[in-house]
């Protein structure tokens, strides 16, 4: 019994968070978002929300945590191997717009929120993007000629590559469901960028 009272519990708060990315799917702002509209998308009564958050402050925290979580995840997964490699590049780039796509909502929201949303939003979404550099200054860090970078140039190097990712997230959002060319391309642009970064890193003479 309690194990059936723990799933309905978690397929409520499911339904709360699904039901918030539904209308910002339909052109809604979170900060614009109301507890009673949430709920009532999500077809539950108000006093379910307080079961699962404090208010909606939390509730978009946990989304912040829900689009990232999963997300390093798979960019992990992505990078095992040589990192500098085309394949590497280009299988963390599929990975990255076809994660994106898939959850095309909940990007909509992190886009927005990075932007223009409330400062805990900004804070977290921040948050998140820094723990990316870090993971991803630690992977550049175990291959040569990299090994020898300092942590400053590694950090710079990790940025640049979450620069274009961010980036890359912004435009395909926006991608038209009816346009696979623009899709293509935009896979191929990300791709070329980011190979571009590491043909510089091979040039660059950490001091």
């Amino acid at each position: 019994m309690k194990t059936s009272r723990d799933e309905q519990k978690l397929r409520t708060r499911q339904a709360l968070l699904d039901g918030a990315l539904r209308l910002i799917e339909q052109d809604h702002t979170f900060s614009s978002l109301s507890l009673r509209e949430v709920t009532r998308e999500a077809g539950v009564v108000p006093t379910a929300f307080y079961r699962h958050f404090e208010d909606m402050g939390e509730m978009g925290l946990a989304l912040v945590d829900e689009a990232f979580r999963t997300l390093r995840e798979l960019m992990r997964a992505a990078r095992s191997g040589p990192v500098m490699t085309q394949d590497v590049i280009r299988r963390s780039v599929n990975a990255y717009v076809d994660h994106v796509l898939l959850n095309r909502s909940l990007f909509l929201f992190v886009a927005r929120e990075l932007t223009g949303g409330r400062k805990k939003m900004r804070a977290a979404v921040a948050a998140e993007l820094r723990l990316f550099v870090t993971e991803l200054t630690t992977d550049l860090a175990r291959i040569p000629p990299l090994s020898a970078w300092t942590t400053d140039d590694l950090q710079m190097i990790a940025g640049l590559i979450v620069g274009v990712m961010i980036q890359a997230a912004h435009a395909i959002v926006e991608l038209p469901p009816d346009r696979p060319d623009d899709e293509r391309a935009l896979r191929r642009a990300t791709e070329k960028q980011l190979r571009l970064i590491f043909l510089g890193a091979r040039l660059w003479r950490s001091t």
